[in-house]
């Protein structure tokens, strides 16, 4: 009976519906192997082929009852549930963290062993990951087999294309359940909830600092090894991360790709148009744990804390001076090396700092985009506006440590110590008589001259 039923072709269901077996079921070793007629694939049990040819005739039998999802394998059905009951039985024994799937498990457990089993032929570069090993060749390839019906553009990644097609539609489908906030992408949430709870599980074995992104430990190691792996392809200037060079590629291209939906105004990194939309919210969310002072950026709150700590961690290679903040050593070098990159396309005047350029250019615009909310007096600089509120506030954050005295503007704190100090940096060509305000020189000089008489 069993020989004549394995002679025979079975059919399941109706004829629409039937999934037939060959009649060359096929014995090797004693053992029977079981063949699909579409793809010659072999299966040592029925029920395997059986599975197996739900992939040519596209049936998925097993329904999720929560959402409707269908599969063609109860297993994966299984596994999918999981995202509506949060189950993950699988735990890690070295750090206790638990997965839906246990291949999920098994790659996990490979950050702890630093097993990495799957080798790339061409390069030899070896990966914990089967998928990364696919997803690596692709580099060498240049395949790019996803593309996009909206935009065209291609894809090396099905799962890149699927994050892609979201910048067309705006859904978010993954929300914080903490504070609501909706992502795109399912690590943009993993990231972000790690603001909440503080985890920082990557971390630098050369030095010990932790990041809350895989890939941020991975830019903060090339800061020990030196490497700069992104090359501009037109001025050859390299770089330690590709978001860096493509930001780079725009001083080029002028694009401008950022638009603040409020003024208009264009940015050429979306950090810097969440950094002025700030302007028109008036947001601060950075807060000093110290002052209780509030700022609107990250980094000019890591600055602020300086000035209570004193730390100066830049130091200049040419005179030793330091400096609480890297770009005030940018900026200082200049002073040796004379170089003014930052020039006005419409006077050709060149500057040593971007923002004295921007400042510069106002004279020509006339723009003054600071205003005070007080009185409504415009100025061209916020540095300005913040000194011009202080009429109205009375506050003279300036403070004299020899006498008390206290001051509302720091060039007249710095005026004023040299009553204390005896200093005069201000010298007469003429005569070598010294003063302590340049005005003085300057009227002094004036006398000196017989073609100011009159003007003094």
């Amino acid at each position: 009976m069993e020989v004549e039923f394995f002679e025979n072709r079975i059919k399941y269901k109706t004829q629409s519906e039937a999934i037939n077996f060959p009649d060359d079921i096929m014995k090797k070793e004693g053992k029977i192997s079981y063949h699909c007629d579409i793809c010659n694939k072999s299966f040592s049990q029925i029920k395997n082929l059986t599975r197996h040819k739900y992939i040519h005739t596209g049936k998925k039998p097993y329904h999720c009852d929560i959402c409707g999802i269908s599969f063609s394998e109860k297993g994966n059905l299984t596994i999918h549930k999981r995202i509506h009951t949060g189950e993950k039985p699988y735990q890690c024994d070295i750090c206790g963290k638990s997965f839906s799937q246990v291949n999920h498990l098994t790659n996990h457990k490979r950050i702890h062993t630093g097993e990495k089993p799957y080798n790339c032929d061409i390069c030899d570069k070896a990966f914990s990951h089967g998928i990364t090993l696919t997803t690596h060749k692709r580099v060498h390839t240049g395949e790019k087999s996803y593309q996009c019906d909206i935009c065209g553009k291609a894809f090396s990644e099905n799962c890149h294309l699927i994050k892609h097609k979201r910048t067309h539609t705006g859904e978010k489908p993954y929300h914080c359940d903490i504070c609501s906030k909706l992502f795109s992408q399912t690590g943009h949430l993993t990231t972000h909830k790690r603001i909440h709870t503080g985890e920082k599980p990557y971390h630098c074995d050369i030095c010990g600092k932790s990041f809350s992104q895989n890939d941020h430990l991975t830019n903060h190691i090339r800061i020990h090894t030196g490497e700069k792996p992104y090359t501009c392809d037109t001025c050859d200037k390299s770089f330690s991360r590709s978001g860096d060079l493509t930001t780079h590629k725009r001083i080029h291209t002028g694009e401008k790709p950022y638009h603040c939906d409020i003024c208009g105004k264009s940015f050429s990194k979306g950090c810097n148009l969440n950094k002025h939309k700030r302007i028109h919210t008036g947001e601060k969310p950075y807060h000093c744990n110290i002052c209780g002072k509030s700022f609107s950026e990250i980094g000019h709150l890591t600055s602020h804390k300086r000035s209570h700590t004193g730390e100066k961690p830049h130091h200049c290679d040419t005179c030793g001076k330091s400096f609480s903040e890297i770009s005030h050593l940018t900026t200082h070098k200049r002073i040796h090396t004379g170089e003014k990159p930052y020039h006005c396309d419409i006077c050709g005047k060149s500057f040593s700092r971007s923002s004295n350029l921007n400042t510069h250019r106002r004279i020509h615009t006339g723009e003054k985009p600071y205003h005070c909310d007080i009185c409504g007096t415009s100025f061209s600089e916020k540095g300005h506006l913040n000194t011009h509120k202080r009429i109205h506030t009375g506050e003279k954050p300036y403070h004299c440590h020899f006498c008390d005295k206290s001051f509302t503007h720091g060039n007249t704190l710095t005026i004023h110590k040299r009553i204390h100090t005896g200093e005069k940096p201000y010298h007469c060509d003429i005569c070598n008589r010294s003063f302590s305000h340049k005005s003085h020189l300057t009227k002094h000089v004036c006398i000196q001259k017989s073609d100011c008489v009159g003007v003094c």
